[in-house]
């Protein structure tokens, strides 16, 4: 499958340019985050909207009201979408404006597949200089903007504040959170004594890229240059056997839930399963009205925090993002202008994206009052700033998330030594990035 991806793309490069029908005020909009047509098809007040797929359908819906002139077509794919989309180039049928991981964007920019955006936002007032320095870092490749960013995402710390207050885990109201890894050890050994529940919840039956996201951002709070060549990983080291070390002793004794998917853990949580549910920003908002509830595990008992830094050198959380690209096409200046008005919308709008959970895009929204007022931002705002994508020149990582945790999965269980796995992890993945290179043809 992935190599019928990538070969997907490599065809797309040769014709993305040719083009489909459409009227000359039409633009299409292809997007992932679900259908809910039935409850917000026809809905217009962005602010009673609720959910990622609620958001961005009332969002959508406001602005076609706005604007009567453009004829907006939407096209609701499955996430992430990449090899519909791959295919939709390779039959010159490309949408004008996609929804992408900022991760994507160097498998498709690297193949001339997309426009660079940076002057003609700055032309309808959306000034890059305004994006987190998150956000900015995860549209830039070689000095140009490939994509408008509309958030930062990363895997946080869900907290089960009453569990913590058994524990005796909460000081001034607020969960102690350890600053290493024997530390961590140590917190999750007397959270289990106290409470009879393992310390984490983790979906760990079928999210391999869970797996990988830990070890980047303990990579990167160690300062480790672990892809100091972009084309190459490093994994073979100290810092990484540190970490899956740590990983694998929290299994071991029982302080991590097991053999959960991504649907029962995240039930689980809710149903107090543990202590600390590793998760991204989306759940923020479930999970708080989960504490309103009564008489459930998280009543009045529930706060979010970014990663803990485990390490002294580096305050770092691995980071991804959701973004708008375009696709290179022919366009009418009508249908360009239509774009540019649709994504000047989409950043004015910024913070009614943020009540999803994600962090804002833009440096104004982070710095607003009316953002600061929603539960538990300021907790995580500093991901605006210490959020770390890879290196802007790695492709293909979805599959290289794929490939660390296949290989991670075995180690931390007990199944296959730490070094076994790192090794093997390394080979794969640089494997991988060798035929990337190789079909590429670079030199």
């Amino acid at each position: 499958m992935k190599r019928r991806a990538f070969a997907g793309l490599a065809g797309a490069a040769l014709l993305a340019g040719c083009g489909v029908s459409q009227a000359p005020n039409e633009i299409v909009v292809q997007r992932f985050f679900g259908t809910c047509n039935a409850q917000y098809g026809s809905q217009t007040d962005v602010a009673a909207a609720q959910t990622e797929c609620g958001i961005i359908t009332t969002l959508i819906n406001k602005f076609r009201a706005e604007n009567p002139d453009i004829k907006v077509t939407v096209s609701t794919v499955a996430w992430p979408g990449y090899n519909q989309l791959s295919a939709q180039m390779a039959t010159g049928d490309a949408p004008d404006v996609v929804t992408m991981h900022e991760s994507a964007i160097p498998d498709f920019q690297s193949r001339h597949l997309l426009e660079p955006m940076g002057e003609e936002l700055r032309a309808v007032g959306v000034e890059p200089d305004n994006f987190t320095e998150a956000s900015l870092k995860g549209v830039t490749i070689a000095g140009n903007v490939w994509g408008m960013p509309f958030d930062t995402w990363a895997p946080l710390w869900h907290i089960n504040m009453n569990y913590f207050r058994q524990a005796g885990l909460v000081r001034d109201d607020k969960p102690i959170l350890p600053s290493s890894p024997e530390e961590l050890i140590e917190q999750a050994r007397q959270f289990k004594k106290a409470t009879g529940k393992p310390y984490f919840v983790q979906a760990l039956a079928n999210q391999k890229p869970a797996y990988s996201r830990n070890l980047y951002t303990y990579l990167m709070q160690q300062d480790a240059d672990f892809f100091a060549d972009p084309k190459r990983i490093k994994l073979r080291t100290p810092e990484a056997r540190r970490i899956v070390e740590m990983f694998r002793t929290l299994y071991e004794e029982g302080l991590t839930t097991r053999d959960q998917d991504y649907a029962a853990a995240t039930r689980g949580f809710m149903n107090g399963d543990g202590g600390v549910y590793l998760v991204g920003t989306w759940m923020i908002g479930d999970y708080e009205a989960e504490s309103r509830r009564p008489d459930r595990p998280l009543s009045n008992g529930y706060t979010v925090y970014p990663y803990p830094q485990l390490f002294p050198e580096k305050d770092a959380t691995f980071a991804d993002g959701h973004s708008w690209v375009m696709p290179v096409k022919e366009r009418t200046p009508q249908q360009r202008q239509a774009v540019y008005r649709l994504l000047k919308f989409l950043a004015d709008n910024n913070f009614q994206w943020a009540r999803t959970g994600h962090l804002p895009a833009f440096t104004s929204v982070i710095e607003s009052a009316e953002f600061k007022a929603l539960p538990y931002r300021d907790n995580i705002a500093k991901i605006a700033l210490t959020g770390t994508p890879l290196p802007a020149g790695v492709e293909r990582r979805f599959a290289i998330e794929d490939t660390i945790g296949e290989e991670l999965a075995p180690a931390i269980a007990g199944q296959k030594s730490v070094e076994a796995a790192l090794f093997d992890a390394e080979h794969r993945v640089n494997d991988l990035l060798f035929h990337v290179l190789a079909t590429s043809g670079e030199p």
